[in-house]
């Protein structure tokens, strides 16, 4: 196997990725990004890099030996007047500013032409860590209502939308409602908002209605940025008393999937995988 190499930032991902590669005995160096460091990943072989220091990260890739490289993580848009620079980094500079004009999807793309170019072999979040992804059907929970699916069907319509026009990739629906769209604010702030709207439009933990979808945008490059659902996304929807939670079918990464069932099974909240072409 070729060695994989993990750009990385915070949260699960990328440590789930690291566990699945040591799994089945893929050698690994994972590069953490300085100031978004996972201390878990300090269980790995693994350095720090500044974000600007494209040159200095590509001559590490290839004196580490990495053939294959997987970015995962979370980290937030840079002031690009704060970040130092290297010399690559620098020529680099112009590119970013332009496509970061365009949105985060196009300035990923710009990120991952640029290490193709050196003859690295980009490869998705789910082909390094096969088990996070999910085929259709119910994975966790009862089977969503007739009511629920209709809801289903709406939101992911809306998440579509969203991501074409790069905005971002969730939506909640409630009996047919849209209560909230979400931009760059992420997943649990959006669930949180839906805690300060009128109780006869939402749900609640005694009685659950209404759900939250999430999918990739039809834009995205999917190597990159995949949604992703953790435990701590099943606990938020269940607070805002939504009644599930629909991502599309190899469109989304589940992460700490064990943990992700028990926290369905004691919230009651559904998780299902809608087909591709639900649009």
């Amino acid at each position: 196997m070729k060695k994989l190499a993990i750009i990385a930032g915070l949260g699960d991902l990328p440590v789930s990725i690291a566990l699945a590669a040591r799994e089945r005995g893929q050698d690994l160096h994972v590069f953490r990004l300085s100031g978004f460091e996972e201390k878990r990943l300090e269980a790995f072989d693994h350095e720090t890099l500044g974000i600007g220091q494209i040159g200095h990260l590509i001559k590490r890739l290839k004196k580490v030996g990495c053939e294959q490289v997987v970015l995962a993580g979370i980290v937030k848009r840079p002031n690009f007047s704060d970040i130092k620079l290297d010399i690559r980094g620098a020529k680099l500079l112009p590119r970013v500013l332009k496509a970061a004009r365009s949105g985060d999807d196009a300035l990923l793309r710009v990120i991952v032409a640029e290490l193709e170019a050196e003859g690295f072999d980009v490869i998705a979040a789910e082909s390094a860590a096969q088990e996070l992804t999910v085929g259709e059907g119910l994975i966790f929970g009862q089977d969503p209502s007739e009511a629920e699916l209709a809801d289903l069907r709406k939101a992911a319509r809306i998440a579509s939308e969203l991501g074409r026009l790069d905005i971002g990739q969730g939506c909640v629906v409630c009996d047919g409602l849209v209560l909230a769209v979400e931009a760059q604010e992420g997943t649990d702030r959006m669930l949180g908002r839906i805690n300060e709207l009128e109780d006869e439009i939402r749900g609640a933990s005694t009685a659950p209605r209404g759900v939250l979808v999430k999918r990739p945008k039809p834009i995205q490059e999917r190597r990159i940025d995949l949604p992703t659902i953790g435990p701590m996304t099943i606990q938020k929807a269940a607070e805002a008393g939504l009644a599930g939670i629909g991502v599309e079918a190899k469109g989304a990464l589940l992460l700490n999937r064990d943990e992700i069932g028990r926290r369905c099974a004691d919230t009651g909240v559904f998780l299902f995988a809608f087909p591709k072409n639900w649009s």
